[in-house]
């Protein structure tokens, strides 16, 4: 608690310049005694802190001492966001700027929290792939980053559902959302936005136009695409029977919504411990390779064509494991009986 309290104490000052020692403590919540130890704590590590007596009196940091002791420069500054994020930083091509600014960082902080800051390092790691994947990697990532922070546009090739297509966007920011990179881009006769997902960018070339940035909220206009493509992605539903076991691993590799459909729709458990349930599904196609991961532990009960569509999977795995024996030969004739004289 020290430690990040003293390094408020000098966000404080470096942000307001000047304040009393009540009033630290009332920013605080502690005593005007514990404020005096801590500022005796930081005159001892060396920061530049000094106190004036008076009406006008408080504690002030030396007059830029926080820009002689980070030297940090406007880029590492702009990069600073992503100090915790040394993957996304590297895939972006920000890692040396952001280890510097974590290096500077480091120096800038007086022993106390230096040694707290190499615990946090060592106590908390964010690893942002999923489990199955090494991340979303693309050679125009940075590319796409660098316009994006230049408002220029580019020329893109692009691989959607429909095919290759080429075409000029303006990007206006980039989404990293379980692992993969989204550009959120317009096209200069559109006006509405759409997302393109980085990896699919087949070819990538800079214009050299720039191109007005509307006042766009680029966290706000994210949150409701999510909401609006979580709605249209469920059109229908599965009426299915789940094993405990395919329960326990439809929570653990089904989505937020399944799950909460399933659980909310599930019936009592048969004498087999088996219970009905009803799930949304976004295709037959999806819901037919979603529903295979449970193997054995699910039977589909509707809609019929995605029973059949699994039991010819299923059929087709039996065929393939367990191939039928070869056909037994058939046994040569019996040659006639030599007829015996009269």
């Amino acid at each position: 608690m020290r430690a990040s309290r003293l390094l408020s104490i000098l966000l404080l000052l470096q942000a307001h310049g000047r304040l009393t020692a009540a009033d630290l403590a009332a920013r605080l919540q502690v005593s005007v005694r514990t404020i005096y130890r801590d500022v005796e704590a930081l005159h001892t590590a060396g920061i530049p802190l000094y106190g004036e007596a008076g009406h006008d009196g408080g504690y002030r940091l030396v007059e830029g001492w926080r820009t002689r002791l980070t030297g940090l420069t406007a880029e590492e500054a702009d990069r600073l966001l992503f100090a915790g994020l040394p993957g996304p930083a590297a895939e972006l091509g920000y890692q040396s700027v952001v280890a510097a600014v974590q290096l500077k960082l480091r120096a800038a902080l007086p022993a106390p929290l230096a040694d707290r800051a190499a615990r946090l390092e060592q106590r908390f790691h964010l690893d942002t792939p999923g489990w199955y994947s090494d991340g979303d990697p693309s050679p125009y990532l940075a590319q796409a980053a660098e316009a994006v922070w230049r408002e220029r546009r580019i020329r893109v090739r692009y691989r959607g559902w429909r095919g290759e297509t080429t075409r000029v966007l303006e990007p206006y920011g980039l989404v990293l959302k379980g692992g993969r990179w989204y550009l959120v881009a317009a096209r200069p006769d559109r006006a509405e936005p759409a997302t393109y997902r980085v990896n699919q960018i087949l070819g990538l070339s800079p214009l050299d136009e720039r191109f007005e940035r509307p006042e766009f909220d680029l966290p706000a206009w994210w949150r409701a695409h999510v909401v609006e493509f979580r709605a249209g992605l469920h059109r229908d539903e599965a009426h299915i029977r789940l094993s405990p076991r395919g329960f326990a691993r439809l929570r653990e590799i089904g989505s937020d919504v399944v799950v909460a459909a399933a659980e909310a729709s599930a019936g009592p458990p048969d004498d087999t411990g088996w219970v009905r349930a009803v799930i949304p599904i976004e295709s037959l196609t999806h819901a037919h390779g979603d529903l295979l991961r449970l193997g054995a532990d699910v039977e589909v009960l509707s809609p019929e064509e995605l029973r059949a569509r699994l039991a010819e999977t299923a059929t087709a795995l039996a065929a393939l494991y367990h191939p039928p024996p070869p056909p037994v030969p058939p046994l040569p004739p019996v040659p006639p009986s030599p007829s015996l004289p009269r």
